[in-house]
């Protein structure tokens, strides 16, 4: 924080009381009682709406209880049981990898370290995240999505275009006990309010004092 001007500190504080009143109740809407569900359901989410994904998971989660179900699944099974989601061949056999590394490398357990998220097939910062900010508390990293990355561009947070130096400039700004919370906040606005082709900024909370981009 020390790099971010007192003027930029003023700001953010201004925008996370806005986005924390308009948005008191935003969580994550992947639904998972585990962090492996939880890991599951957002390899699932990827270019996937959370809804559909819920959808899924339902009776996904109800067949696979633990890493070794899903790694000693058939590949096809397992592919027609995510076959309603996007991409869900590839999905699939991220699932089953991660998996068979989290049997091999962490007895089965979901890791509460990034680096060693990282490591798993289909698990980039986004992903892990997600996981460590929601299953464990972990304020590791601020998740960046489409909408956070559309949003921190409109509202003059980051003028970077590559997903990780977003985060990196989220980081430097935003305090990091919000930093999931923030995340949450974030995507519900991106979702409600400031949609990418026709933002509602007549009901945006944090008008024009607070985003460049706040059109009348």
């Amino acid at each position: 924080m020390s790099s971010v001007s007192a003027s930029a500190q003023k700001r953010i504080t201004k925008i996370l009381a806005a986005l924390e009143q308009a948005y008191p109740d935003a969580h994550c809407s992947l639904k998972y009682s585990n962090p492996l569900e939880l890991l599951v359901a957002t390899i699932l989410s990827a270019q996937c709406t959370d809804a559909l994904v819920n959808k899924v998971t339902v009776d996904l989660f109800k067949k696979y209880q633990s890493a070794s179900d899903y790694a000693q699944a058939t590949l096809e099974m397992l592919q027609q049981d995510i076959s309603r989601v996007n991409f869900y061949r590839n999905k699939a056999s991220s699932i089953q990898r991660a998996c068979k590394m989290l049997i091999d490398r962490f007895e089965g357990q979901i890791p509460q370290q990034m680096e060693d998220l990282l490591q798993l097939p289909g698990v980039a910062r986004k992903t892990a995240n997600v996981v460590l900010g929601n299953a464990f508390g972990c304020q590791q990293g601020i998740v960046v999505d489409t909408h956070v990355m559309r949003l921190s561009l409109r509202m003059g947070l980051s003028a970077q275009k590559d997903r990780d130096k977003i985060e990196q400039d989220l980081m430097q700004l935003v305090p990091k006990a919000n930093w999931t919370r923030f995340g949450h906040q974030m995507i519900t606005h991106g979702r409600l309010v400031c949609s990418a082709k026709s933002p509602k900024c007549a009901s945006c909370p944090l008008g024009p004092s607070l985003c460049p981009s706040y059109q009348v």
